[in-house]
Order: C-alpha cells, then structure tokens, then sequence
C-alpha cells in the first residue's frame, strides 16, 4: 500500500525494495533536477518493443508516481511467480517488452508540495511565484516555477504567447524550450531509448489524449480504444494545449504518445481514493505492454 508522503526519499526507498525483490529490474539516474536530486529510470524485459511509462511532471500530481511504483511492483511480483499481468503472463510480456519507467519527472516540485521550499531558500521568492495560494498544494512547475509539461517544442511559441510570463506555481513554459535539467533529461532519455510507445500520467479527468496535430499514427486509435475498454478513461483526440512531452514524442517520431489523466476532482487526488486509480491505471499499463505494435 502507498506510503504517505509520496516524496522523493519514499520514492527512492521503493526503488530499493524493489530492485533488491527483482534483480531483472535494472535502475538508472537519467540526469538531476534542478537542486540535484537524481531522476530515476527503472527498466523491466528484454523484448523488441520499447514501452515507456512517466509520472508526476507536475508537482502536486505526485499521486501518479505513487500508482506507477505499485503498477510495478505487481508486474515484477507476476514475472517472478509465472503469472499474470493485466491479460497476458508476465514472463511473455517480459520476453516481448523492454519497459522504461521514470516515476517522478519533478522530484523537487513534488518536494516542495510536500514539505514547502528548501531549506535555505528565500521563502518570499517562492510566495511571490505562488500568488494567492496559501499552501503549495496547487504548485505545478519545478523549484524554478518552471511548468515542465509546457518545455517541448511542439508549438511551444503558442503557449510562451498566452502562458504566464513570469515563473510561477503553474503554466510558466520557461523563456525558451528545454531549460530545465529534468525536461532535457526526458528528452535524453527518449532518443537514447528510441520508444515506440509513451505514456505520460498525470490528474486529473479520466481522460487519455491521444493525438497532436494530425502526426500520430493510426495504431493510436485502436491503442486507446483498448485502454477505454479496460479503464473506462475517455479517449481525446486533440485538445488546444501544445509544447507536452507527448505532443514533442509524436511530433518527432510519429509514433503512440498517450497522456494519461488519472482520477476526477482537484489535485492533489485525495489519498483515500488511491485503489481506485490503482485498478484502473494498471489496466492501461497492462494494455500498453500487450497490445502489438503497428
């Protein structure tokens, strides 16, 4: 069960636990944030397709990396057992998947909503980026008030055009594309990796966004109708939204991007409905793991 708060120290921890439970699972730093915490990436399997799973690119949506990790746990708890994961044995989706999971995108961000600014820091800096707010509960971006999800080129220059101009608890896109240590290492990350297919989870709605701008593949839709199928999350073609990791991933390579919009209400989910994000999002990552490529 999920261990509250779902910070950056609980994360690492679990990282542990899990990687001395299975040692098939290989852990690596991608890069650091921007007060130098590591950013994790675990990789599961040795088959030909290359999945990849993120979570918490924003802040207070730390929710996501709490349900990924137990998404994980349960998957190397089926390899390691001969059972089965979603639909399929695990040992087949092993042999057939390499899965890529990096949990916790903004470990400094979901830090700060957390615990509130590092120790050190100026605290009217941080209040003046959080305008009215009275808690960091609804702060989004980075330590620097950076909204990661607003980083890629992908139109970025639209949401520069009518986002926040300076940094702020959410939406600021930076002064230019990929400033951020943690953007620029999920870009890294996905060139050295070549995915065919990203998942990216964040809160809240039910929703999966799918499309950006006419490039992704027709697998897609097929790809999310089966999600809709398992989770009940609404497929969304398109919204007026750019510069997203899964915008740039599709842009770029034209293959299956997929954001995943977990739970309904305000962020942060509230902890009690936890299993109930948990059942659903494992469905649609067991379907990302089983569902062929095109």
């Amino acid at each position: 069960m999920m261990r509250y708060p779902y910070d950056s120290k609980a994360l690492e921890e679990e990282i542990g636990e899990v990687t001395k439970y299975a040692t098939f699972v290989t852990k690596e730093i991608i890069g650091y944030s921007v007060l130098g915490q590591p950013i994790y990436e675990l990789t599961i399997g040795k088959g030909p397709a290359s999945i990849h799973w993120n979570g918490s690119f924003h802040a207070n949506e730390w929710m996501t990396s709490a349900v990924l990790m137990d998404v994980v746990r349960q998957y190397v708890k089926a390899i390691n057992h001969d059972g089965v994961f979603g639909e399929v044995k695990a040992r087949e989706l092993f042999s057939q998947t390499r899965l890529s999971v990096v949990p916790m995108v903004n470990p400094d961000g979901v830090d700060l909503v957390m615990h509130g600014p590092p120790h050190g820091s100026d605290p009217s800096e941080f209040a003046k980026m959080n305008g009215i707010n009275q808690t960091f509960t609804p702060w989004k971006g980075n330590i620097r008030g950076v909204d990661l999800n607003n980083q890629f080129p992908a139109r970025w220059e639209w949401e520069r055009a009518r986002k926040p101009k300076q940094p702020s608890f959410r939406d600021y896109p930076g002064e230019q594309p990929l400033t951020e240590p943690e953007a620029q290492a999920m870009v890294m990350l996905t060139k050295k990796r070549d995915f065919d297919r990203v998942l990216a989870f964040h809160s809240q709605g039910e929703v999966v966004y799918w499309g950006y701008q006419g490039m992704e593949p027709v697998q897609s839709s097929k790809t999310v109708d089966a999600f809709y199928k398992k989770s009940g999350y609404l497929p969304v073609r398109t919204i007026e939204s750019f510069a997203g990791y899964k915008d740039w991933f599709i842009q770029e390579y034209k293959r299956e991007g997929y954001t995943v919009e977990i739970g309904r209400g305000i962020n942060p989910l509230p902890l009690s409905s936890f299993p109930v994000h948990l059942e659903k999002v494992k469905e649609i990552c067991a379907v990302s793991l089983a569902v062929p490529l095109e």
